[in-house]
């Protein structure tokens, strides 16, 4: 059996600014869950986090 050679990854910035053009609600809606997880993970008070919870169990009875 030939080995398969693996493509190089290469970096296109034309092809990521395209995709981002074509899918703005879905690139706001990654950043803004990256946003909230580097905050809970990173500054996050106690006091925020209950917030947080409280929160988080309002939106699960709304679906």
């Amino acid at each position: 059996m030939a080995e398969e050679k693996k493509r190089e990854a290469v970096y296109n910035p034309e092809a990521d600014r395209k995709w981002a053009e074509q899918n703005k609600a879905h690139r706001n809606y990654l950043s803004k869950r990256g946003t909230a997880r580097n905050f809970i993970r990173k500054h996050a008070t106690p006091e925020d986090l209950t917030e947080l919870e409280n929160l988080i169990e309002e939106r699960r009875k709304e679906s």
